[in-house]
């Protein structure tokens, strides 16, 4: 990935070729449902539901990274598939309309539609997380803030993996780990953003998270590698939402590539990330739920 985001074009072609046909894919887990939605109600919100053999108490709505312009859920599989198992949920992973077809703020328009479906199914607030990783990731948490803003009833919590959540691309550990992150150079970035954005404001809240205000959010699960480009994007995050008054629990973990969960099946670290995603979702879930302290480590 590294040798093509260090080139001066950014082709959008290339890259959903590239996601849609060299990236593997796990099975089905036995006994799990997989139903592939193209439609739901009267809104476009596609999808892929996997839900347990037994009646799940968790529901986990997923949002795929790739920029904001390529990946699907069919390419992220390897993470919800594992989520999903490790935590006993159902996962919608919304395949929410990307650049630059479809700019700013289509992705979040998307992802709040399918959490306001969920309740319209009858679907605690209560029982939902949202979760996703680097676009995703900040997608998630720009959901958070736009549910809130409008007075809808909130997940349980959001789990963030290498959420990008600064458009504007400034945070520090751009020019720090430039070079280090396995996956990416930073120059890649600011054209990425161009494309989601179009003529909006990159420190608009609901693109750039990082920007917004936390108090009253749910709780945060926070994961990122040391030697990201996005390690910033995460731990200002962090830093904000407990100066709010949120519960963050923010893990940085070493020497491991961006969205590294979603080598689960072949790397022991990301098999370990997901698992303790999962402790973290039935801890915030659950109805016995003690208050812990905002954590941070170093794993």
């Amino acid at each position: 990935m590294r040798p093509h985001s260090a080139k001066p074009t950014l082709d959008v072609e290339l890259a959903r070729r590239y996601a849609s046909r060299r990236l593997w894919t796990p099975r089905v887990p036995k006994g799990w449902r997989l139903d592939i939605r193209e439609t739901s109600g009267d809104a476009p919100l596609r999808g892929e539901w996997l839900t347990p053999p037994t009646p799940p108490r968790v529901t986990v709505l997923y949002l795929h990274g790739g920029g904001f312009y390529f990946c699907s859920p069919r390419s992220h599989r390897a993470i919800t598939f594992g989520l999903a198992t490790r935590a006993n949920a159902s996962v919608f992973s919304l395949d929410y309309r990307l650049a630059p077809e479809h700019r700013f703020p289509a992705a979040l328009d998307d992802s709040v539609a399918a959490y306001r479906r969920l309740l319209e199914n009858d679907v605690p607030g209560q029982s939902i997380v949202i979760a996703g990783d680097s676009a995703g990731g900040g997608l998630a948490l720009a959901t958070l803030l736009a549910l809130r803003d409008a007075g809808d009833p909130l997940p349980a919590a959001a789990v963030l993996f290498s959420p990008w959540t600064d458009l504007t691309c400034t945070g520090e550990s751009m020019r720090t780990n430039d070079g280090r992150d396995p996956m990416y150079r930073a120059s890649v970035f600011p054209k990425v953003a161009a494309q989601y954005l179009g003529t909006a404001d990159a420190r608009n809240p609901y693109a750039s998270p990082v920007f917004g205000d936390f108090e009253g959010l749910p709780p945060l699960f926070i994961q990122v590698g040391d030697t990201e480009l996005l390690l910033d994007d995460a731990a200002r995050v962090a830093t904000k939402a407990r100066a709010a008054g949120v519960r963050v629990e923010l893990e940085i973990w070493r020497n491991v590539p961006h969205i590294f969960q979603i080598w689960t099946p072949f790397m022991p670290e990301a098999r370990d990330a997901l698992a303790r995603a999962a402790v973290f979702i039935e801890a915030a879930t659950s109805a016995s739920q003690t208050h812990r302290p905002p954590r941070t480590s170093i794993v």
